[in-house]
């Protein structure tokens, strides 16, 4: 057996159920969670019409590199998107959801051996494919003190780092890397010549309609690196389209790195399948059901900001659909049981999103709620969220 199975980390969710195994949720409660990342919102209607009208492409193999007009058509919306970007369709690569890009690119770009550096707390994909490409991950703390974002300046060395992970919008923080912020890690990639990763599958969910974050094709596009050379922005429909089992979504970067990526496809097996990208491309062209989305998860935040405003800074994250809740007293495992126990209700313990560096762990002491629900539902769960914090603060 591959040994570096054995220094994988279990999954956030898998620590959970450990966490909570022996406890009985109040019976008397309606079983609520706010848990887990998963998009509860309703799909758009033309996706789902474009995939029963195309459902006979499964009798057939799907090109690897997806269909041409798959791949215009993320350009073209790219371009739109993130202007002042020119793309050709050659540098954009449809992928089965972030998971697989991120993890795959790590495995066909970076060698063994090598460093790949990420925020903590973070998305544990890019942790697990550096440990199986046999890389050395390296942590960079996110958390209040640098507002949730890490700089160039917070790293060591960059010797013999391959890659740098991104995530912007924020998971867990919703923190939306600036401009100008982007471009200090672009320059830095090309100045020690490592791969700049920027994951962006909350990047359509925000919260001011005329600010779209910025992202790493639109900051490099503005300092005159058309080639994208060492930097590759990876997206989804997951969120932006609430269509998380579709899994489809993108990754850009620069031709000569898409062409290894794809190299390394064509023998890893892994294609969209041919209804799921004719589906793909209706989602891409239509920005009104994205609006519409956009609109719910504003009225879950103003929601929050009202019922938790003895808990939440004064303005809500920039983007996501997470809420980053500092647990008084910062027992969040305590909380998380103590919430599960007398509230019938799930949320996550940020440790488990992070890891311990120099005796800290910048996710503890927090919980991750995540507004994926229905709006009825979820004023349920915060309503619960409120009482159980109040009850905890008063004792810890």
């Amino acid at each position: 057996m591959n040994e570096r199975i054995d220094a994988l980390h279990p999954y956030p969710f898998e620590k959970l159920r450990t966490l909570v195994a022996d406890i009985e949720p109040n019976p008397a409660l309606t079983p609520l969670s706010l848990g887990i990342g998963e998009p509860q919102h309703a799909p758009p209607q033309a996706v789902l019409d474009a995939l029963t009208e195309s459902a006979l492409a499964v009798a057939k193999y799907p090109a690897t590199l997806g269909q041409p007009e798959l791949r215009q058509t993320i350009a073209d919306w790219a371009m739109g998107r993130f202007a002042p970007v020119q793309l050709d369709a050659s540098q954009v690569i449809p992928v089965t959801g972030t998971r697989e890009a991120l993890f795959a690119v790590i495995q066909a770009l970076v060698g063994e051996g090598q460093r790949i550096l990420m925020p903590n707390p973070f998305y544990q994909i890019y942790e697990g494919a550096a440990i199986m490409a046999g890389a050395t991950p390296g942590y960079l703390n996110a958390d209040a003190s640098n507002e949730f974002a890490p700089t160039p300046a917070d790293v060591d060395s960059f010797e013999n780092v391959a890659a740098v992970f991104l995530c912007t919008p924020g998971n867990p923080s919703g923190r939306v890397l600036s401009i100008d912020e982007l471009q200090a890690w672009i320059k830095a990639a090309q100045t020690h010549n490592f791969l700049l990763i920027s994951d962006e599958c909350y990047s359509e969910i925000y919260r001011d309609e005329q600010s779209p974050p910025p992202g790493l094709l639109q900051a490099a596009a503005e300092m005159g690196l058309s080639g994208l050379n060492n930097c590759i922005a990876v997206g989804s429909l997951s969120k932006r389209s609430n269509l998380p089992g579709l899994r489809s979504g993108y990754m850009i970067g620069s031709e000569a790195q898409m062409a290894a990526f794809a190299k390394y496809r064509t023998y890893h097996g892994c294609a969209m399948p041919g209804h799921h990208q004719q589906a793909s491309m209706v989602a891409w062209k239509d920005e009104k059901h994205v609006q519409d989305n956009r609109e719910q998860y504003r009225q879950k935040y103003a929601m929050a900001q009202q019922i938790l405003s003895d808990y939440l800074p004064s303005t809500p994250p920039a983007g996501g659909f997470y809420l980053w809740i500092e647990v008084p007293g910062g027992d969040d495992e305590g909380f998380t049981q103590l919430l599960l126990k007398e509230y019938n209700l799930r949320v996550l313990p940020g440790r488990y999103l992070g890891r311990d560096i120099d005796g800290h762990n910048p996710g503890a002491g927090r919980v991750r709620a995540a507004l994926v629900s229905a709006t009825e539902t979820t004023q349920e769960a915060l309503e619960r969220l409120k009482s159980a914090l109040d009850r905890w603060s008063q004792s810890a």
